[in-house]
């Protein structure tokens, strides 16, 4: 069987957009027409693509017409811009990236060849270790990854590696750290982590023989206030040397951590997205450690 591909990219609308009402105004036709575009596809493919929770969730069958649907109005947008011909707008480029580069590097290369282009981009920030699992799910047509293999379906190219160094502010490392970070004086002192998932602070703990399970920890899930939480005291931590300039801070010494990073995005021969990968790896080439 062929999946139709304006059914196939009526279920990404509902997905992008949360319900059923939210997508039908997108697409500017009635609910009933989304219901009964929904219906006809889950018929075809004898399957349910749908969760019918608030917001709506695609099934495992559902993200594989989810990602047809958004490769197909990809490939849609650049032969409608390669012919000339109008258009209500290019569909948006969904990438994920990890918020450290989406803090220092990423942004410059976007906003140099997104307006040559005539698109938007819709960034989804998420760690790094699982920006690979949007785009395996079909949510982004691209990531900023530390998985090297390829996702199926999707290319990859090494970008390079953020190199990571851990700090604090000179009267929060006076007052713990008076000999040196030490492991008993890294059992005490308060961390500073992004989120449940940080685990670089926990990885140098124990690289340095202390106990990553021991310290007082604060979350702060945010690149930016992160590094401004450390540099005002309120715990030590890693950041990469972007984020360390212009900060009045202390490294702790201990290993440095190297984070590296991909560039993985889906195999489809799409100028756009070629034109974003190429900028994106001039960039990093010249932000990152070499691979």
């Amino acid at each position: 069987m062929k999946i139709p591909a304006d059914l196939a990219q009526t279920l990404a609308a509902v997905v992008d957009e949360g319900s059923l009402d939210a997508a039908a105004r997108a697409l500017h036709v009635t609910q009933s027409a989304v219901s009964q575009r929904l219906a006809t596809l889950e018929r075809l493919t004898g399957q349910v693509l749908l969760v019918r929770s608030r917001p709506v969730r695609p099934t495992p069958a559902g993200e594989a017409v989810v990602r047809f649907g958004r490769q197909v109005a990809l490939l849609e947008s650049d032969a409608v811009a390669a012919l000339g011909l109008p258009a209500d707008g290019p569909a948006p480029l969904r990438i994920a990236v990890n918020a450290d580069s989406l803090a220092t590097w990423l942004l410059r290369p976007l906003a140099d060849v997104l307006p040559m282009l005539g698109a938007t981009v819709h960034l989804h920030r998420e760690d790094e270790s699982y920006t690979a699992e949007l785009l395996a799910r079909g949510e982004v047509v691209a990531a900023v990854t530390t998985r090297e293999a390829a996702v199926p379906g999707c290319s990859v190219t090494p970008l390079g590696r953020m190199r990571y160094r851990a700090v604090a502010a000179p009267a929060f490392a006076a007052r713990w750290f008076p000999d040196g970070a030490a492991p008993l004086s890294l059992a005490a002192a308060p961390v500073v982590d992004f989120d449940a998932r940080d685990d670089l602070q926990s990885r140098w703990l124990a690289a340095a023989g202390a106990d990553p399970a021991a310290p007082p920890r604060h979350r702060v899930p945010s690149s930016t206030e992160f590094a401004e939480a450390i540099a005002l005291g309120l715990g030590w931590g890693l950041l990469p040397a972007a984020q360390r300039e212009g900060r009045d801070l202390v490294g702790l010494g201990g290993p440095e951590l190297d984070v590296a990073l991909h560039w993985q995005q889906w195999r489809v021969q799409s100028a756009s997205l070629t034109a974003i990968a190429d900028a994106v790896r001039a960039a990093a080439a010249a932000a990152l450690t070499a691979p």
